[in-house]
């Protein structure tokens, strides 16, 4: 073990996702197993700033794997986007005895994690924990495939009304700007439409897809919208002026965040937990921990976070697909 790291702070920051307790039960017992001391930090960076710490052992960890949120808690900080704020956490981190971080959390937890990492020289590792995917040069983010199970288990019970009813549903999905969520789920789910930011289909298109469809006897439809393209009300609203039909909208919001992980997730968050501690060992800082096929790896912070993982390519052709298989 590295003389320089005796004692390491986990926490979790900002929105939580499924698998993040997961990644910190991987961290804590894999640095306890190289002898080292842990501390968790509540509340993201705010809990930093206030030093709100526990001592964390194997125990600790104990039973967390299939919990959903995360027992360290999740706050977002204000205050740490300051100058000041900033300080005020690495007076804590060095008061506490601190010689290094394991941050879990999803972009702008890893632009606080890059500040001090390169204005302020604390040594960090980051794991991604974010169901939206959207972070670079990873396949995936602990969280994400959770994400796609929730929304595919939404989408099967309103089919059975859209189907009943012979409606037509608009479900909008969180996501952000990346696509992941609704491209997957649409595939999964048997979409008749995805619409995300980067696609091309109008509503004026859909409108006409629709007014054919129902000429050869098909009643119902499902638009999956992603959050970064428009609202589900906005779609409603646009689809109502193009076709005579019974359109609603249905937001699915934060149960998106919620739920015990699935496998994926939980294997995921474990690998990448220990991966982040043996790279803290081996003298590495600023960088996040990436999977790339079945390998994971290291990724500077500033790839993670401005160059994004979305694929165009394979967003297109799981699109074509969707289509493909919707007529």
């Amino acid at each position: 073990m590295s003389n320089k790291i005796k004692r390491i702070g986990v926490l979790t920051s900002g929105g939580d996702a499924p698998g993040m307790n997961a990644a910190i039960r991987s961290v804590v017992r894999k640095a306890v197993l190289e002898g080292m001391e842990v501390r968790g930090i509540l509340r993201g960076y705010e809990g930093l700033i206030n030093d709100e710490m526990i001592e964390m052992n194997s125990r600790s960890v104990s039973n967390i794997l299939s919990r959903g949120g995360t027992i360290l808690k999740t706050a977002r900080s204000g205050e740490f986007m300051t100058k000041e704020g900033q300080e005020k956490a690495v007076n804590v981190i060095k008061k506490n005895g601190i010689d290094a971080l394991v941050i879990i959390g999803g972009n702008g937890s890893f632009q606080g994690a890059l500040t001090l990492h390169r204005d302020w020289g604390i040594t960090n590792i980051g794991v991604p924990g974010t169901i939206d995917n959207d972070l670079g040069h990873t396949d995936y983010t602990v969280g994400a495939h959770t994400a796609v199970d929730t929304v595919l288990d939404a989408v099967d019970k309103i089919r059975d009304t859209v189907c009943s009813m012979e409606r037509i549903y608009v479900i909008e999905v969180m996501g952000r700007e990346e696509p992941y969520i609704a491209v997957m789920a649409g595939l999964a789910g048997g979409a008749e439409e995805v619409l995300y930011p980067g696609s091309k289909t109008t509503i004026k298109e859909i409108g006409i897809e629709v007014e054919k469809a129902k000429e050869k006897g098909k009643r119902s439809w499902i638009i999956i919208v992603s959050e970064g393209y428009a609202s589900a009300h906005e779609i409603v609203d646009k689809l109502k002026k193009e076709i005579q039909c019974d359109v609603r909208g249905i937001t699915l919001g934060h149960i998106q965040r919620g739920g015990s992980p699935n496998a994926p997730d939980r294997i995921l968050a474990s690998g990448m937990g220990a991966y982040a501690v043996s790279a803290l060992l081996e003298g590495h800082s600023g960088e996040m921990v990436g999977i790339k096929g079945s390998t994971f790896r290291l990724v500077p912070y500033e790839k993670a976070c401005f160059e994004r993982g979305g694929d165009i390519e394979r967003n297109t052709q799981l699109y074509k697909l969707t289509r493909l298989l919707a007529t």
